[in-house]
């Protein structure tokens, strides 16, 4: 049986199946059933600071609506102690307390003042590391396209010096240059990288004529984006790459580590399956890597990446022409099913 250990963002893990941020993790036993059935580590749910802020906000008119009729009712409102982040910060550090693979916690801020000030606040409840999230929708045309760039680099250079533990960033793949991005990040000192978000995507109900929040869970088909950019990233970073977005199978798992990747995260095909189908995927890694004659996932990390590969276009888009024109038979095949 071959080793499955790996690593990313410097901590050692005993399988590339990462749970990503979910609510699965809000259940205790949950959480030791998905430790129980192999995951290597865990991403804990992410703290977002709107949410923070709108439910301050929303507390704070409640606790005031009726604080000025009359002086004796000033006071009637208990202090609220475990309220926004601090509720959530203490279940983080009891996961940490339950479990014993890694903890990473998730967290996506606005000013560079909460950034740091939440990541100091993580690194006490003993999270192994922190998992930044890095997403940005422009709204206004007026923004220079450097911008947003430009600011993320600013708040990782003052992250980067505000706590020791582990960081890694989670992106977006909406960059003029995905790999100068994660260079420049790697360069401030950051663990590792998540490829990619999963990002938020409103639809439109045409009978009803409104729009809706669909589910938010990934497709198999949507892993060629972050499998093409992992295989472009590695070895070109001293960070680990851990590939998210469309892990259904081992298959796919094992698509990600031959392209480059340390590890994978996986959310939907836990909602689909259950945290027992974390079994299956080891189990038929196992099972792959053992007929393949590979010992161990260093044997497997990056051994079809693009640096490592004798078409280097591959990965790129300059044999666009010529691929179409090789898959044209193929295509019509597909359709004729």
């Amino acid at each position: 049986m071959a080793n499955l250990q790996t690593s990313f963002m410097n901590i050692n893990i005993n399988s590339p199946i990462i749970v990503g941020a979910c609510n699965l993790l809000d259940n205790v036993d949950e959480a030791i059933k998905i430790e129980e059935n192999g995951a290597g580590a865990v991403v804990y749910k992410t703290l977002f600071e709107e949410q923070v802020e709108l439910e301050n906000l929303q507390l704070k008119e409640i606790a005031e609506e009726y604080s000025e009729r009359h002086a004796e009712m000033i006071s009637i409102f208990p202090t609220f102690k475990h309220f926004g982040p601090e509720a959530h910060l203490k279940k983080l550090k009891d996961l940490k307390k339950t479990l014993k693979i890694p903890v990473i916690a998730s967290l996506n801020c606005v000013t560079n003042e909460t950034w740091i000030d939440y990541s100091k606040k993580i690194e006490q409840t003993g999270a192994d590391g922190i998992e930044l999230n890095f997403y940005s929708a422009p709204s206004k045309s007026d923004k220079k396209f450097n911008e947003i760039e430009y600011n993320q680099l600013k708040t990782l250079e003052a992250l980067r010096n505000s706590v020791k533990i582990p960081l890694s960033v989670k992106l977006s793949y909406f960059y003029t240059n995905i790999l100068s991005v994660v260079k420049k990040m790697d360069n401030i000192g950051v663990n590792g990288f998540v490829l990619f978000h999963r990002l938020f995507q409103p639809d439109i109900d045409i009978k009803n004529l409104n729009y809706f929040y669909p589910a938010q869970v990934s497709c198999e088909h949507e892993n060629r984006i972050p499998l093409r950019w992992t295989g472009i990233v590695y070895g070109n970073i001293n960070g680990d790459i851990c590939s998210s977005t469309g892990i259904y199978s081992s298959k796919d798992t094992i698509k990600m580590l031959l392209s480059g990747a340390s590890c994978v995260q996986t959310v939907s095909a836990l909602y689909k399956n259950s945290s027992d189908y974390i079994k299956t995927l080891l189990k038929e890694l196992n099972l792959w890597m053992d007929d393949q004659k590979f010992n161990q996932i260093s044997d497997i990390k990056g051994k079809l990446a693009k640096i490592n590969i004798k078409d280097p276009f591959f990965y790129e888009r300059s044999q666009y022409i010529d691929i179409l024109t090789k898959n044209e038979t193929i295509i019509k095949k597909e359709f004729a099913r």
